[in-house]
């Protein structure tokens, strides 16, 4: 059996729940991928469950890790949330010296900064996931709120999945998926935009979704590149297995990691691949 490399993730940690980190380290782990973890938020619970502490790691601590982590270059990086702008910086340096030493490795960008016309981090935060990271990124994986500012577009302009293309397009990344892409009012689907092309890939629409879709979506789409699979391929299965756990989760508010970690491998079921306008 092949050894798989280490991936290195940046993301906030919470104590019960499946977003964020918590998210990021089983999927990855799961699909046989040891995991070097830098935490940037700790928080008792997603913040939709209610007001709770949050501690952010001291600066030195975080730079340790990540200075630790550059000195063996990893297969591959992926940042989540950002709860606190000075902790880019740390992350811009890590991206550079492994790129320096392994080109290969992949940079996966997950820009959690709002969604639904509305910001959840500070100013600075955005500006500088925008600036910074997204312009290193091999992968970034917004949502369209966050792809409307990430490419200096309105919101509220951004009506079809032409726009969202042509937004996805000004980022000049790789590969963009934007999630929550324009589906008919009974599903939802996810947007692919390569230099192969656009597609997107559908599934029926579900009532009530737990929080950190997001996140499973994005580790599991990271994972498959990472194992070899192609962007069309790798977000069929993530958006199929992201779905599964969705309906394992039956309206709670929490996806069953555990229960459902055999989708991870499943052949994809219940998605299918349309094309796009693309320009």
């Amino acid at each position: 059996m092949r050894i798989k490399p280490p991936v290195v993730v940046l993301n906030s940690l919470v104590s019960r729940g499946s977003v964020g980190g918590r998210a990021s380290l089983f999927v990855l782990e799961r699909l046989g991928f040891p995991v070097w973890f830098v935490p940037t938020v700790l928080l008792p619970w997603h913040p939709g469950h209610g007001p709770g502490t949050r501690v952010v790691p001291p600066e030195g601590l975080s730079a340790d890790i990540a200075r630790a982590v550059g000195d063996a270059p990893p297969g591959g990086i992926l940042s989540g949330y950002f709860g606190h702008s000075p902790r880019i910086a740390g992350l811009i340096g890590l991206v550079e010296r492994v790129k320096a030493r392994r080109p290969a490795a992949l940079y996966l960008c997950d820009p959690v900064i709002g969604d639904s016309g509305r910001f959840y981090v500070d100013d600075q935060t955005c500006i500088s996931i925008r600036d910074d990271l997204v312009p290193r990124a091999d992968i970034v994986t917004p949502n369209r709120f966050e792809l409307a500012f990430l490419a200096g577009r309105d919101y509220r302009a951004i009506t079809d999945n032409a726009a969202l293309v042509a937004a996805a397009r000004s980022l000049a990344r790789p590969e963009v998926i934007v999630t929550s892409a324009f589906a008919a009012a009974d599903e939802a689907a996810n947007l692919l935009v390569t230099a192969r092309g656009t597609e997107l890939v559908v599934h029926r629409a579900v009532e009530k979704a737990p929080h950190g879709t997001g996140d499973l979506l994005a580790a599991l789409y990271f994972g498959h590149r990472l194992g070899g699979a192609e962007p069309r391929d790798a977000l069929m299965r993530a958006t199929a297995a992201t779905l599964r756990l969705v309906e394992l989760a039956d309206g709670g508010d929490e996806l069953p990691l555990a229960q459902g970690q055999e989708a991870f491998f499943a052949a994809p079921a219940g998605v299918r691949v349309e094309a796009v306008q693309d320009g």
